[in-house]
């Protein structure tokens, strides 16, 4: 019995029976209606009537109602077996506009999964292309370096050094996801860099609980996200800024999830500023690999937002906060990756 009824479950098949019932419904009344006439108590236009408006009806449920679902059935059959694809998004007749909506959907997820694909064969071709060139560099600031120590010129040494540092991470590592005190290690760097540049006038510091400093450092990122929000709160924030400028990235651990914000006391934003960014920071935008309009260059926020976001999901990401002629709140919101579960997220 269950084997008998096992596709009862699905909507498409009560609909089968449900109209097969009501047809076989009004073909009974039509025989009824037949008999009548022939014994005489109405008119046979009555019945010729009666069988006309039924193989209309018949007609139009073959054309518009049977052969449209028959032809969504065998997409969908081809697609569930790997046939075809595009023939998913060529239909002229679906089956809802719930089932619209969906196809759409699972086509921005195949699109965007094609995209996220295309640029990480993008950054490890690159990566290829420049491996002559990262030594080159490394050599010339590792000279550099030497001659500087020699004079005497201890600061433009270790400036030399970070700079190396910077450069080998940033075009050598080519990993998706790095430590999270790789990632502080970077931003480090690029602070000493910095502070040849602002001296005195720039601090950096870093805040998190001790106890749970193994766990936290431990953490995996995806490479490339602090750095640029480090590097936007110091253009866009403390540059214009008259004074001492901070920068402070704080980190927060719960059981799921990994906070960071980046916080400046720079020059802030007004509301319509910071209501248009985030407006922007929303949903999952796809145009992160093209060239940025930042004049300054970089990996802009919303880079770094669309990348987060195309790794681990919309739930995920960067949201701005932001007082004018206070200062700035970049929080960074992210999955809690650890070795245990990394191979969850890797892609």
């Amino acid at each position: 019995m269950q084997m008998k009824f096992k596709h009862i479950k699905y909507l498409s098949t009560r609909i089968l029976w449900v109209t097969g019932a009501l047809f076989a419904f009004i073909f009974a009344l039509l025989i009824f209606i037949s008999i009548l006439a022939v014994q005489g108590y109405i008119g046979i236009v009555y019945v010729l009537t009666g069988y006309a408006s039924m193989g209309l009806l018949l007609f139009v449920y073959y054309k518009w109602i049977y052969e449209p679902y028959r032809e969504n059935a065998k997409v969908l059959q081809l697609f569930a077996a790997g046939y075809t694809i595009d023939a998913l998004f060529d239909r002229h007749i679906t089956l809802s506009p719930e089932m619209d909506k969906v196809i759409e959907k699972v086509q921005e997820i195949m699109e965007t999964y094609e995209i996220l694909n295309a640029t990480k064969k993008q950054a490890h071709y690159l990566a290829l292309q420049n491996q002559i060139n990262p030594h080159f560099l490394y050599n010339t600031l590792e000279g550099i370096r030497g001659e500087t120590l020699s004079a005497g010129l201890d600061n433009v040494a270790k400036m030399t050094e970070a700079l190396a540092t910077f450069f080998r991470y940033t075009i050598s590592n080519v990993e998706n996801l790095v430590t999270l005190e790789d990632e502080l290690k970077n931003v480090n760097n690029y602070y000493i860099i910095q502070q040849y540049r602002f001296g005195e006038r720039l601090s950096l510091s870093v805040e998190y609980d001790a106890q749970d400093e193994i766990e936290i450092m431990s953490c995996r990122v995806p490479k490339l996200i602090l750095q640029p929000i480090v590097e936007n709160a110091i253009y866009h924030g403390i540059e214009r800024k008259i004074g001492e400028g901070k920068v402070r990235i704080k980190i927060e651990s719960t059981a799921k999830r990994l906070i960071i914000t980046v916080s400046d006391n720079g020059v802030g934003m007004t509301e319509d500023k910071l209501q248009e960014i985030n407006d922007r920071l929303k949903g999952m935008p796809l145009d992160y690999i093209k060239p940025e309009n930042e004049k300054h260059g970089g990996i802009a926020i919303t880079n770094v937002n669309s990348r987060i976001k195309l790794l681990f999901g919309e739930e995920y990401g960067i949201c701005i906060y932001s007082t004018l002629n206070v200062g700035t709140d970049v929080e960074i919101t992210l999955p809690k990756i650890t070795e245990r579960n990394q191979v969850l997220y890797e892609k």
